[in-house]
C-alpha cells in the first residue's frame, strides 16, 4: 500500500515567474464519503482512477492508489460521479528539493488557489516559498472532495 503524506496551503503571493510546467486538470468523484474517496480524473490527455483512504488525525497522511486508465475511459467514467466538478490547472513550482503543486481552480470554486507539497515523511523539512500563506492541511473544506458539493464561492460569501 501506498501512502501518501502531503501539506496544503492557501496561496497568498504570485508565483507565476517560478512556474516550470502547467496542467488543465478535471475531476469527478464516483464515491466520496467520509474516509474513502473514488477519483476520476483527466490531466492533459491521460486518465487516472484513484481510490484515497481516510486521513490520519492531522490531516497529513492518507492510503492513495492511482492506476492510468485510457482517456476515452476516463471521459466516460466520469459521466458516472457524483455531482459537482474540479475544474483546476495545475502548475509545478520548484522550490528546494521539492515540487510544489499550485491549483487555481475555475467555477464554482473560482478565487481559491492552493498549493500542496509532497513528502517522504510528516516531519520532513522543506524550503516555504514567500507566496505560501496560511497552511490547511486538516481543514477538510479544502478537500477536493468536499470543493465538489460546497464550493469554495459558497462558504466564502457566508
Amino acid at each position: 500500500m501506498a501512502t501518501e503524506i502531503e501539506r496544503k496551503f492557501i496561496v497568498k503571493g504570485d508565483f507565476s515567474k517560478e512556474v516550470c510546467n502547467s496542467q488543465r486538470i478535471v475531476q469527478g468523484y464516483i464515491c466520496s464519503q467520509p474516509g474513502r474517496t473514488v477519483r476520476i480524473r483527466i490531466r492533459g490527455e491521460k486518465g487516472f482512477l484513484t481510490i484515497k483512504g481516510p486521513s490520519d488525525d492531522k490531516g497529513l497522511s492518507r492510503y492513495e492508489f492511482e492506476q492510468e486508465i485510457p482517456l476515452p475511459d476516463a471521459e466516460q467514467l466520469l459521466t458516472l460521479c457524483e455531482p459537482g466538478v474540479i475544474d483546476k490547472v495545475r502548475h509545478l513550482v520548484r522550490a528546494g528539493k521539492h515540487t510544489w503543486e499550485v491549483d487555481v481552480f475555475h467555477g464554482a470554486n473560482e478565487g481559491l488557489v492552493m498549493a500542496e507539497i509532497e513528502l517522504a515523511s510528516e516531519d520532513e523539512p522543506f524550503e516555504k516559498p514567500d507566496w505560501i500563506g496560511e497552511e490547511v492541511s486538516g481543514d477538510r473544506r479544502y478537500y477536493n472532495s468536499m470543493l465538489t458539493k460546497e464550493p469554495y464561492s459558497q462558504w466564502t460569501k457566508k
